[in-house]
């Protein structure tokens, strides 16, 4: 439910970018910047559907599902409001810490896959 829940977000943030943001991106030079941000959250939605569809709940594994969401909350958020050029000071390290937490979600979903 939670991803397709985060993926429909993130197509409306994927439309609302492309028409109600455009200009305003464009001026700032940071439709590439909004767009990487769609790009990846809606990649880690799929992942946390497929996540769900894999994984046998009754085992308690979820944490590749929360690294998962909490990477692509931060990645993809901090680039969403980059995109405005604002609070640079506080996204600009959030952006990779963000990453790293996807990443670490990937490499434990593919641990679990090994295990099982």
């Amino acid at each position: 439910m939670l991803g397709a829940l985060w993926a429909a977000l993130g197509v409306t943030l994927g439309a609302f970018g492309a028409h109600a943001l455009r200009e305003g991106l464009a001026e700032r030079h940071h439709v590439e910047t909004w767009e990487t941000a769609v790009f990846y959250h809606l990649v880690h939605a799929l992942a946390l559907i497929a996540y769900g569809q894999y994984i046998d709940r009754a085992r308690g594994r979820d944490l590749p599902a929360l690294l998962f969401f909490l990477g692509s909350a931060l990645f993809s958020g901090s680039l969403y409001v980059l995109s405005f050029d604002v609070l640079k000071a506080v996204m600009g390290p959030i952006t990779p810490l963000g990453g790293a937490l996807s990443i670490a979600g990937w490499v434990l979903f593919a641990l679990e896959a090994r295990r099982r």
